[in-house]
């Protein structure tokens, strides 16, 4: 499957934005579907993950509260929306998919990537 992240921007603390991840193909619901993010100097590490058919979701403890992984299988699309952005969120979010579990070695699509900057 191939993924395209989109929705990235610089934002203030406290503020908020929703990213899509826009998938090819008619395999979209095979896969789970997370987010990650890489800030600079630092390793890739798992935000948040959602299950096949959107009855499950998983977050990493920093952002249980803010933000909300959804899909919508119909149009092949997942989407993160964070709220109440906070500085250290800044990094690049990818878009990813997976057969299996939630780890980042599980995810073996990934899409471009999209720069979250916040930011006074």
């Amino acid at each position: 499957v191939q993924l395209q992240a989109s929705g990235g921007g610089l934002v203030e603390p406290g503020g908020s934005l929703r990213l899509s991840c826009k998938a090819s193909g008619r395999t979209f619901r095979r896969y789970h579907m997370g987010w990650l993010r890489q800030a600079p100097g630092k390793e890739r590490e798992f935000v948040a993950a959602i299950n096949w058919n959107g009855g499950s979701t998983s977050y990493a403890d920093s952002v249980k509260g803010r933000f909300t992984i959804s899909r919508d299988n119909a149009n092949n699309t997942a989407y993160l929306q964070m709220n109440s952005l906070k500085p250290e969120d800044t990094a690049v979010y990818y878009c990813a998919a997976s057969n299996g579990g939630y780890e980042v070695t599980d995810f073996g699509s990934w899409g471009q990537g999209t720069q979250v900057t916040v930011s006074s």
